[in-house]
C-alpha cells in the first residue's frame, strides 16, 4: 500500500493530466481553432491538473517563448473551452470529460526572478569577498 502526501495529486490524476495535456497539444498542433488571437502564436501546455474527481482540470498554458500577449490568448482559450472539450472527449475512454480551465503558468518568470537575486546576491558576496582579500 502507497502512502501519499496531503495534497499531492494520485496517480490517477497524474494519468488523467497527462492525457489531457497531451489532447490539448495535438489539438493545438493542429491549427483547428479558427480565432485570431490564437493563430500565428505557439502554445505551450506546461501542465494539467485535473481535480481529485476528475471532472475539473487546470490547464496551465504560456506563450513559447514568452512571444505574444498571455491576456489575449487566455481569453481565447476561454471562447474555445467547448470545442477543446468536445475534441477531448473524442480522444479519451473516460466516462467524463473535464471542465476546462486555463490559467497562465507564471513558473518561468518566477524562476528568472529567483535566478535574478541569486546572480545579485553570488555578485554582492563576490564584491565582498574581493575588498576582504587586500
Amino acid at each position: 500500500m502507497s502512502v501519499r502526501r496531503a495534497g499531492a495529486p494520485s496517480q490517477r490524476q497524474r494519468r488523467m493530466g497527462e492525457v489531457v495535456r497531451h489532447a490539448l497539444a495535438e489539438t493545438l498542433a493542429r491549427g483547428d481553432v479558427r480565432d485570431p488571437d490564437l493563430s500565428g502564436v505557439a502554445i505551450t501546455i506546461t501542465e494539467v491538473r485535473p481535480s481529485p474527481d476528475l471532472k475539473v482540470a487546470t490547464v496551465f498554458v504560456t506563450p513559447l517563448g514568452g512571444q505574444g500577449d498571455i491576456n489575449a490568448i487566455l481569453k481565447a482559450l476561454k471562447r474555445a473551452k467547448g470545442y477543446f472539450r468536445s475534441e477531448l472527449g473524442q480522444a479519451m475512454t473516460s466516462k467524463f470529460t473535464p471542465e476546462l480551465r486555463f490559467v497562465a503558468d507564471d513558473a518561468f518568470d518566477r524562476g528568472a526572478r529567483l535566478n535574478a537575486l541569486l546572480d545579485a546576491v553570488a555578485h554582492e558576496l563576490g564584491d565582498e569577498g574581493a575588498s576582504d582579500g587586500a
